[in-house]
C-alpha cells in the first residue's frame, strides 16, 4: 500500500476552515481536501502535474502539507457525501476535479472553505463562478473547455473519414453535462450533413453493449465524449474501437498513447499543474476571488500512425501537417 493510500484510509487531520494566511492560524500542517470523480489509476499522470504545481509554491505532500483523497470513481451520486465529509474534517482548501460535478458538490457543502476546481465544462454556465475574471465567493479554478470542443473533434473526424455519414457517440448518461454534450454534437453534425447515433454507457458491460449496437448500426466513425468515467476506461474502449475497425477520436492525449487513433484537446497534466499552483497560493493566503479562472491557450492534435496502419486508414496530409504530435 502506498503512502498516499495510507493517507486516504487513515488521514483526517483537522485544519482551519480558511487557509492559514487568510485566517491567521499557524497550523503545522495544512490539509487539502482532494475531491475527484475519477480514479487513482486513471488520474496518475494528472496528479504528477498537480504535485508539481504545489511544489512550485513550496508545498510537498507529507512534509508541509497533507492531502485527504476522496475518489468517486465515476459514481457522481457519491460526490455530495464526500464533499460534506471533507468539510466536516475542516480541510483548508478543496481541490475539486473531474468535471463540474465535484465542484458543485463542494460549493454546495461549504461557502467558507476555498475551492479550486478543474473542469472541462463551462464554470459560468454551471453556476460555479460569477465570471472568469472575478470568480466571486469562495470558488476559482481551471477550465479546459473540453465539452465545448466536441464540434471541433467532429470536424476532425469528418476530415479523417469523409465518407462516414453516420457517426457514433459514446457517452455516459450519468455525466451531469451529457445533454449539453449531445445537443452540441447534434448541432455540429447537422452543419456538416452528418447523423449521430448515440449510445449511453455507465458500466463496463454497458460499454461492451454500446459497441455491439454501433456495429449493428454500421457506424463508420466514433467520438468518445469527454467524461471521467469513460476516460479511466480507455483500456477497454481503445481495443474495442480497433477490434471493430472504427476510426475514433478522443479528448485526451493519454487515450492515443494507449493505442487510440487521434485526440484533440489540451494537456490535462498542465491544467492540474495550474490548479496545484492555485491551491498553493490559497494556502499562503490568497483569496479565490483574486485568482481568475484560467483557460488553456493551446490545443493539441495527436495522431497514432501505428493505429491508423492497423485500421488500414490513410491519414490525410492536412491533418498530419497540423498535428502537434505523431506517434509512429
Amino acid at each position: 500500500m502506498t503512502r498516499r493510500e495510507l493517507i486516504f484510509l487513515f488521514g483526517g487531520g483537522v485544519a482551519a476552515a480558511w487557509p492559514m494566511g487568510a485566517a491567521g492560524a499557524q497550523q503545522a500542517t495544512p490539509v487539502i481536501g482532494f475531491l475527484s470523480s475519477g480514479t487513482p489509476a486513471g488520474w496518475g499522470s494528472f496528479l504528477t502535474g498537480f504535485y508539481a504545481g504545489l511544489n512550485e509554491i513550496g508545498f510537498i505532500e507529507g512534509r508541509n502539507v497533507a492531502i485527504e483523497y476522496r475518489w468517486a470513481e465515476g459514481h457522481y451520486d457519491q460526490l455530495p457525501a464526500m464533499a460534506a465529509d471533507l468539510v466536516n474534517r475542516q480541510v483548508n482548501v478543496i481541490f475539486a476535479n473531474g468535471g463540474n460535478a465535484p465542484a458543485r458538490s463542494a460549493k454546495g457543502a461549504t461557502s467558507s472553505i476555498p475551492i479550486v476546481f478543474e473542469t472541462g465544462g463551462d464554470p459560468v454556465k454551471a453556476g460555479l463562478v460569477a465570471s472568469l475574471n472575478r470568480p466571486g465567493a469562495n470558488v476559482t479554478g481551471v477550465s479546459w473547455t473540453a465539452s465545448a470542443l466536441s464540434a471541433k473533434r467532429l470536424e476532425i473526424l469528418h476530415v479523417l473519414a469523409p465518407k462516414a455519414s453516420l457517426v457514433g457517440l459514446l457517452a455516459n448518461p450519468d455525466y451531469p453535462e451529457v445533454a449539453l454534450q449531445v445537443g452540441d454534437l447534434q448541432d455540429a453534425a447537422a452543419a456538416l450533413g452528418l447523423q449521430i447515433h448515440s449510445e449511453m454507457a455507465n458500466s463496463e458491460s454497458g460499454i461492451d453493449r454500446a459497441f455491439v449496437n454501433f456495429a449493428q448500426q454500421h457506424i463508420a466513425a466514433l467520438l468518445v465524449a469527454n467524461d471521467p468515467f469513460l476516460a479511466v476506461r480507455r483500456a477497454q474502449i481503445v481495443p474495442l474501437s480497433e477490434h471493430n475497425s472504427v476510426p475514433t477520436i478522443y479528448s485526451l492525449r493519454e487515450d492515443v498513447l494507449a493505442g487510440g487513433l487521434i485526440s484533440y484537446g489540451t494537456s490535462l497534466p498542465d491544467q492540474f499543474h495550474q490548479a496545484g499552483i492555485y491551491v498553493g497560493r490559497i494556502l499562503k493566503g490568497a483569496h479565490p476571488n483574486e485568482l481568475p479562472v484560467t483557460q488553456p491557450t493551446r490545443f493539441n492534435l495527436v495522431i497514432n500512425l501505428k493505429t491508423a496502419k492497423a485500421l488500414g486508414l490513410a491519414i490525410p496530409a492536412s491533418l498530419l501537417a497540423t498535428a502537434d504530435e505523431v506517434i509512429e
